[in-house]
Order: C-alpha cells, then sequence, then structure tokens
C-alpha cells in the first residue's frame, strides 16, 4: 500500500560541512519517498556590548550573512529549485523545533560551525533530537 500523504522535511542549515550532508541527505530521502524539502536556516543579532564609546558595526548584517549561506548550500546540492527555502531570524534550535510542529521528519547534521571538535551532537542536534515534535535525523559526515 503506498502512502499518499506527501512527507513534509525540515533540514537545518548553517554552512557547514555536517548541514551540507545533512541537506544531500535530506533531499535524496524526499527524492525516493517523494515528500517536500524545506531547508532553514536562522540568524539573530549577537548581543552587543554597551558603554561609552561602544558603537555597533553598520555593515554588520546577519540576515544578509544567512542568506548567502543558504544560497551556497543551495549550489552545494546542485540546486534548489524543487527546495524551499526558510531564512529565519531566531535561534538555530528554537527555530527548527518551532518547524518540527508540522513536520513528518526534522534533519539536521551532528555539529556545526559552534562545535568543539571531539564532540559527538553539537548543541543545536541535541536539542532538536530531544525537543522535536517529530521524528529527528541526524546525519554523520
Amino acid at each position: 500500500m503506498v502512502n499518499s500523504t506527501v512527507q513534509k522535511v525540515i533540514v537545518g542549515v548553517d554552512g557547514s560541512d555536517c548541514s551540507q550532508e545533512a541537506l544531500a541527505w535530506a533531499r535524496r530521502y524526499v527524492e525516493a519517498v517523494g515528500g517536500k524539502l524545506t531547508a532553514v536556516i536562522a540568524w539573530h543579532y549577537p548581543p552587543m556590548p554597551t558603554g561609552p564609546g561602544m558603537v555597533p558595526p553598520t555593515d554588520y548584517d546577519p540576515q544578509g550573512t544567512a542568506r548567502t549561506i543558504m544560497a551556497n548550500a543551495m549550489t552545494g546540492v546542485g540546486g534548489g529549485a524543487d527546495i524551499e527555502q526558510a531564512v529565519v531570524e531566531g535561534n538555530a534550535a528554537a527555530v527548527l523545533i518551532d518547524k518540527s510542529r508540522d513536520a513528518d521528519l526534522l534533519v539536521v547534521g551532528t555539529r556545526g560551525h559552534g562545535g568543539f571538535a571531539g564532540m559527538l551532537l553539537g548543541s543545536v542536534s541535541a536539542h532538536c533530537a530531544h525537543h522535536a515534535h517529530c521524528p529527528v535525523v541526524v546525519v554523520r559526515r
């Protein structure tokens, strides 16, 4: 019996090699099951120090940086015409967990740019594995 519903798959993107592997895995998965893939990248303004003489940089654009990272990720998987893309303001783990509410599967890499080399899982992938509202696949390199 064939499942007639289209699976909704969310994949976290952050520009790291691990997230690129996760994106490639998720794309192959939705091609195999006939699903719909949404790549999600989160961005936020980091806390800025305040005080006399402290001026935030005027050319800092985290949303633009996130869009560039997403575009590069799409190029890395051979284009993204069939992949919906979401560039969302917020904490990465919180954004992915929120997106998992309406998904059938959440795919993340083992760790992104912030991880320590010896860690098996990064903080975002570990948080998603524990708190997502759907099954989670953690893709290793």
